[in-house]
């Protein structure tokens, strides 16, 4: 299984009338991590997209159980838990706040494509083997 960790603080911005982080932010905190991880395996998806594969999120499935507010250090955890071997790759989330209390979890589910016709293509061999390591 790869795991990573990466920190973000909450912003004002992102906060609603009751100081809480508002729900649909959350895709944007898996998103963060998920790139950032990927990043730890000295891989990006801008490397991807320059080699014409783009990841579009096909399922995006978040259970919510405390909120996060403004200013707190947030910690995303990404794991990828089986090797992907095809065109699709899965990512579960979860988001803890400074008491290391889970916050959300998720479950996201990208496809590998080709950016010029947006065919399925197979994980890119790179991507893959930097993977392979922790399976």
């Amino acid at each position: 299984m790869y795991q990573s960790t990466t920190q973000i603080r909450v912003r004002y911005a992102e906060t609603d009338q009751m100081n809480v982080v508002y729900y649909g932010n959350y895709a944007q905190y898996f998103e963060i991590g998920r790139v950032e991880s990927i990043r730890a395996l000295g891989f990006t998806y801008k490397q991807m997209e320059d080699e014409g594969v783009i990841m579009p999120v096909v399922e995006l499935h978040t259970r919510f159980l405390r909120p996060a507010t403004y200013d707190e250090l947030l910690t995303i955890q990404t794991q990828v838990r089986a090797l992907p071997t095809s065109y699709h790759i899965e990512f579960f989330q979860d988001v803890f706040n400074e008491e290391n209390k889970i916050l959300a979890a998720g479950r996201v589910v990208l496809y590998f494509l080709q950016k010029q016709n947006w065919k399925r293509v197979n994980i890119p061999p790179d991507l893959q083997s930097a993977l392979a390591k922790y399976f």
